[in-house]
């Protein structure tokens, strides 16, 4: 009686490592996984879309922020070396302040998010 539990027992490993019943289950786990993680959560997206715009209603400065502007002045100055240094070590004057106001509210918020995962 032994001797026939044994030889099914092996018989049915045999089976189960022919046709890797194992890695079945975890392509068939990791593809539930995929298929059911909702990645991309539409509120959210909205939330993070609603935050970079008002950053950049936040920014009113005069210096160029597009393309199109920084050519539009370079073609202003075209011919004026002088005018167009002036304003370029204008508006690197007012690029250097607006980044010294980002910069403490983001060096406090890093510093308060490393405490927090420190704890």
């Amino acid at each position: 009686m032994i001797n026939l539990i044994s030889k099914a027992v092996a018989q049915i490993n045999s089976l189960f490592n022919q046709l890797q019943v194992k890695r079945f289950f975890a392509v068939v786990l990791a593809g539930l996984l995929v298929l059911t993680t909702n990645v991309a959560n539409e509120s959210s997206a909205k939330d993070l879309t609603n935050r970079v715009n008002q950053a950049l209603e936040r920014n009113s400065s005069d210096r160029p922020q597009t393309i199109g502007e920084w050519t539009k002045e370079g073609r202003e100055t075209e011919g004026a070396p002088g005018e167009r240094a002036k304003r370029i070590v204008g508006q690197s004057v007012e690029a250097v302040k607006q980044f010294g106001n980002v910069y403490p509210d983001t060096a406090e918020r890093t510093a308060e998010t490393v405490q927090d995962n420190t704890k």
